[in-house]
């Protein structure tokens, strides 16, 4: 293999390797968002709030299946680190009702979109873990922005013997 070529991914795993995944050692009420994102990495998602705050959120997908979104003030000092991909926050999604915007402020940015098939729907997957249990969730948007359509459950492309689709 080429010495470029194997120095370059030497060089990608320790960047990989300084980032925390669950954010341990921030303190909300100290940690700063410069203490933040040199410890976790680059947001996957900056929103900004009213208020001057933002919210940033750091996607674990697909393999990590984990989403985590540390709250800021107006002064950049981190108020609240926690994930988002869980099972309260997945029951409040809630059919016909919950638009494109508020899942991706409850649960931050899917891991892949594409528009359906042979419907009007735009579908958001995010696959997470409850537990030990590698599940998936799907979100299918109208054009309007609406939740049309909520699929969870067990990701089976997961189990021994099972098969992940080509897309």
């Amino acid at each position: 293999m080429n010495p470029a070529v194997v120095a370059a991914l030497a060089l990608c795993v320790l960047a990989v390797g300084c980032a925390s995944i669950d954010g341990r050692g921030l303190v909300p009420g100290a940690s700063t968002s410069s203490d933040v994102e040199a410890l976790m990495g680059k947001p996957s998602l900056r929103l900004e709030r009213e208020d001057g705050g933002s919210v940033w959120y750091f996607s674990r997908l697909p393999y990590g299946r984990e989403m985590y979104a540390a709250t800021f003030g107006p002064d950049q000092v981190m108020r609240t680190l926690e994930p988002r991909l869980t099972r309260a926050n997945i029951a409040r999604l809630e059919l016909n009702a919950t638009t494109r915007d508020q899942v991706r402020e409850l649960i931050g940015p899917p891991y892949r979109s594409a528009r359906a098939a042979l419907k009007p729907l735009d579908v958001w997957e995010y696959p997470w873990l409850e537990i030990t249990d590698k599940r998936i969730l799907w979100i299918s948007f109208s054009d309007d922005g609406v939740a049309r359509e909520i699929i969870e459950m067990h990701d089976f492309s997961t189990d021994p013997g099972g098969k992940a689709r080509r897309r």
